[in-house]
């Protein structure tokens, strides 16, 4: 059986622009399924698996400025030591509209390369740690498995520590 075609996004484009060997996984998307389904129909620890969060911080009286957030799939994050950290007053979520408007991907397809603008990238630190991860590629049910060190050199994000146990809030 022939392996899916890799689909070619935006973020493919980036990549291969840059010289960055990736493996494509391609696997069926489920909604709502997250990390723990991505990583099930890979068989790879949901650890490895790291989500792209698009949130918008806020500092007092200034409109909200977009950016991502690379996390390991089995952890959340604590958008208040994210504020502490990045000198904002609060960060959240952003919403549907806004992920679309600002990366150019739908959300559970956000990837952090080739996105619609430039956005400060942060990255929980312990995620540059593993050998590989797998990170979306794009489009739903499409992750690329990378190096950390090609993650630096394309989007230079910020390492932070701002990871905690999934169900805990902060």
């Amino acid at each position: 059986m022939k392996p899916p075609p890799v689909p070619v996004t935006p973020a493919v484009r980036a990549l291969r622009a840059a010289g960055v060997a990736f493996v494509p996984h391609v696997y069926a998307y489920v909604e709502r399924g997250g990390t723990r389904h991505s990583a099930e129909a890979l068989g790879v620890p949901e650890h490895s698996v790291v989500k792209t969060l698009c949130m918008e911080s806020r500092g007092k009286g200034t409109a909200p400025e977009p950016l991502l957030v690379l996390m390991h799939g089995d952890r959340e994050v604590s958008t208040r030591e994210l504020a502490r950290q990045i000198g904002a007053r609060e960060v959240s979520p952003a919403s549907v509209a806004a992920v679309e408007k600002h990366t150019g991907y739908v959300p559970g397809g956000v990837s952090p390369f080739g996105t619609r603008k430039t956005l400060p990238v942060y990255v929980e630190a312990s995620v540059l740690e593993l050998a590989t991860f797998y990170v979306n590629g794009g489009k739903r049910g499409f992750l690329v498995e990378i190096r950390p060190d090609d993650l630096v050199r394309l989007v230079s994000p910020m390492p932070v520590r701002v990871a905690i146990a999934k169900g805990v809030t902060a």
